[in-house]
């Protein structure tokens, strides 16, 4: 029998994997301050640009003589310009335990054809870091968003490499703790974990990294829009705020709004705090009810932004079916929207626990699943 409707609804229904939800502040007259119309060229252009490349420094604690630049095309050009300007010098070490690492494999294996060793893990499960040469060039995601799996941490990654580390950290970035020196490329985008807008990525660069560019030319052809280097030298500007192409100053303006409020919650620590709690409230419910379980099969590695979840009741034939029918009813009471599994995932739910989601707001959420579980299983039931 269907419990009752619960009596508390989230304050914020939003819980999308991306764009994700603005932070709990958020308000339109924040981004008053953005220079509209003006060039990003000129001084408060150029000013804007260097302030979001420092803060996010500033709150990652990226060391100093690493490069941040702000590119084109989110956090899929930030990976590809990475791609495409540093892969070719020696071997690549392909890692893939869902969608987005996928994608990279190919581009990597059947785009640029480079020669590759290619690891994957299924949906749910991750690849063992430690069998991986790192005398080749790596390339993996730190956080699965599609599959809510997640490196623990990069013990596995040796500090004498020869390879270069190339890391795909987008929903990661701000709810996890990086080990900068162990990563030699990074990259995330605005709208993951601070809520930011789209089109924007961000490229950071280890010594090693900008090293390798200056001494190392493609094989291949670069267009304009993923060159790093003029002459062998880096192109400082890119990482100073002389972007490539023109940013959208009113996104740069809310990312610093963004950024400005993760520091008056604690700054990096503050937000994987306010992550780890979301992910806690969901793994508390879990535990108590047998007909859901987290699609990670290792707590260790479950997520703690993306968190994805699998029907397990035995009564359920279809699971595509389900999911989106439990997904729909709780978009049609207003309590929960753009909780599907990823299209190419195991069928599901997932819920995006990043910082900028209120602990409350998925306490809340938790009987209403409960709600659209047995509205649903009952819906079976008459059908049958």
């Amino acid at each position: 029998m269907v419990t009752n409707t619960p009596a508390t609804r989230p304050a914020n229904p939003r819980f999308s994997s991306g764009p994700c939800a603005k932070n709990p502040e958020f308000s339109l007259d924040k981004l008053a301050d953005a220079p509209l119309g003006r060039s990003h060229r000129a001084a408060v252009g150029k000013a804007k640009l260097l302030a979001a490349i420092e803060t996010t420094r500033e709150v990652l604690g990226i060391p100093a003589d690493y490069k941040i630049g702000i590119v084109p095309a989110s956090d899929t050009g930030a990976v590809e310009m990475a791609l495409w300007s540093l892969l070719g010098e020696r071997p690549a070490e392909m890692v893939a335990w869902e969608s987005f690492g996928a994608g990279w494999v190919t581009d990597v294996v059947k785009q640029l054809k480079i020669e590759a060793n290619v690891h994957t893990a299924e949906y749910g499960e991750i690849v063992d870091m430690a069998k991986v040469n790192y005398d080749n060039d790596v390339v993996f995601t730190w956080n699965g968003t599609t599959s809510g799996v997640r490196m623990a941490n990069g013990d596995a990654i040796p500090a004498d490499r020869a390879g270069l580390t190339i890391c795909d950290a987008t929903s990661a970035a701000f709810a996890m703790d990086l080990p900068w020196d162990k990563l030699d490329v990074t990259t995330f985008s605005w709208q993951k974990v601070l809520g930011g807008e789209a089109a924007h990525g961000m490229l950071i660069l280890s010594p090693r990294a900008v090293e390798r560019l200056e001494n190392y030319t493609p094989a291949w052809p670069l267009p304009k829009i993923f060159r790093l280097t003029k002459g062998g030298k880096l192109i400082d500007g890119i990482f100073t705020g002389a972007t490539i192409n023109t940013p959208s100053m009113l996104a740069v303006e809310d990312y610093l709004v963004a950024l400005d409020w993760a520091k008056s919650v604690g700054g990096l620590k503050g937000l994987i705090a306010r992550a780890d709690a979301n992910a806690a409230a969901i793994a508390k419910f879990v535990e108590t009810h047998d007909w859901i379980a987290n699609l990670a099969v290792d707590p260790a590695t479950a997520s703690t932004t993306s968190v994805c979840l699998k029907f397990t009741d035995d009564r359920i034939t279809d699971g595509a079916t389900f999911a989106k029918a439990v997904a729909k009813r709780l978009e049609a009471e207003g309590v929960a929207l753009d909780i599907g599994a990823y299209r190419d995932a195991p069928a599901g739910l997932r819920i995006w626990c990043g910082g900028t989601v209120e602990t409350s707001d998925v306490e809340a959420l938790m009987p209403w699943l409960d709600w659209a579980f047995n509205a649903e299983i009952e819906a079976l039931q008459a059908a049958a």
